[in-house]
């Protein structure tokens, strides 16, 4: 009887860190342990917290498909990966989102995005922000880097070189954020 009730101990906390195993959590987001793009399973690399003058705005998650801390790597990988988006705040409208990418874009140490380019993603994000809003940043070989929001395709922008700069404004020598980029890189 003593047996049975160890076993089911270990059973319960087995089970416990099965489920908690699947999710990872960053200033109250809880992002999956795994991501899906175009058919591949990306694994959950890291994430952090985007702030602005004391106010935090975004939680991010970086999936890829093998798990890295190298930032020129990941930009330069013609790979399936993702990162992931979720707003905390009403701070961070439409205008400013699409203002702040731009602005990523003319600091984007690698790849090359052309002003049409950059026009047409910016004009993915028509609707209003929220709290709460998921957007997603995810690019597939061969087809380009496609933007959703809350789980709707809002469009896509075919070539590696379009990519190697979007992903250059998280993760590239003069990032957004230099803390969100280490917790993307899971160097945190």
């Amino acid at each position: 009887m003593k047996n049975l009730g160890l076993l089911f101990i270990c059973f319960i906390g087995f089970s416990f860190a099965s489920v908690h195993a699947q999710k990872r959590t960053t200033a109250g987001v809880t992002f999956p342990a795994k991501a899906t793009i175009n058919g591949k399973t990306l694994l959950y690399n890291g994430s952090g917290l985007r702030e602005k003058y004391f106010i935090d705005l975004y939680v991010s998650a970086m999936y890829l498909r093998r798990p890295s801390m190298d930032a020129n790597k990941i930009i330069n990988d013609d790979a399936e990966m993702g990162i992931h988006l979720e707003l905390v705040s009403n701070k961070v409208t439409k205008e400013k989102f699409v203002e702040t990418v731009k602005e990523g874009f003319g600091k984007a140490s690698h790849g090359k995005a052309t002003k049409a380019e950059i026009d047409k993603f910016m004009g993915f994000f028509k609707s209003a922000f929220k709290d709460g809003d998921k957007i997603h940043i995810e690019y597939t070989p061969g087809k380009g880097t496609t933007a959703k929001k809350n789980g709707k395709v809002l469009g896509t922008v075919p070539g590696l070189s379009f990519k190697k700069a979007i992903f250059s404004i998280w993760l590239g020598t003069s990032p957004a954020d230099k803390g969100l980029k280490n917790g993307m890189l899971g160097k945190v």
